[in-house]
């Protein structure tokens, strides 16, 4: 399949219209020239990116979180992840967040992929990380960010997948990347920080 077959299908930017700068969000209204020369408005939420981290810890177990998410009024089971900041290095981002929200580094990292969660009214791509050889160190949690950390194996995460315990959309993309990994049915390039930010950095 080859995006140069595309231009039937492509919306082209004629005008943006900001809607919408807040702390977090920020939304915006495009107007659009259709394939077919007609227009049409999108909105949607421009994204800075962010990471999230599969860490097998070497008893086979992977680390976990339960965080409460506001907008689903509900405690959400989810892999440790988070968004980039200005400028940062995906990998960079990837070892920040996991050493801020569970305490873990990791000796090793491997590039796995993306996933765009919400293509539909956002320009969100999370680039997914394995991470392994981890040693347990102290949290640094942000102001006003709570959370547990726990472990399980692949098997109850996959369980909790299937009966509905786990709905986050990055986390089922991470499950499945997990369980494939283990099958052996897809691979991982293992490296150090550096070989694996040049890995990240060199993928599509």
């Amino acid at each position: 399949m080859s995006q140069n077959d595309d231009a039937h299908l492509r919306e082209h930017q004629l005008s943006r219209t900001e809607l919408l700068r807040g702390n977090f969000l920020h939304v915006v209204r495009d107007h659009v020239r259709m394939p077919d020369d007609g227009q049409a408005t999108r909105e949607f939420v421009l994204h800075p990116g962010a990471v999230m981290v599969v860490g097998l810890l070497d008893d086979g177990q992977v680390v976990l979180e339960r965080q409460y998410r506001y907008p689903m009024q509900a405690v959400m089971v989810e892999f440790p992840a988070g968004k980039l900041d200005a400028g940062e290095a995906s990998l960079v981002c990837a070892q920040r967040e996991l050493l801020e929200e569970t305490g873990y580094s990791a000796r090793e990292w491997a590039f796995a992929g993306r996933l765009a969660p919400t293509i539909a009214y956002s320009d969100e791509v999370i680039d997914i990380w394995f991470a392994r050889g981890l040693a347990l160190g102290e949290r640094r949690l942000d102001e006003g960010e709570f959370l547990d950390v726990f472990s399980a194996t692949p098997a109850e995460l996959h369980a909790w997948c299937f009966d509905g315990t786990v709905i986050d959309s990055k986390t089922l993309i991470g499950s499945m990347w997990l369980q494939n990994v283990l099958r052996g049915e897809w691979s991982l390039t293992w490296a150090g920080a550096q070989g694996a930010a040049a890995a990240g950095e060199s993928a599509p």
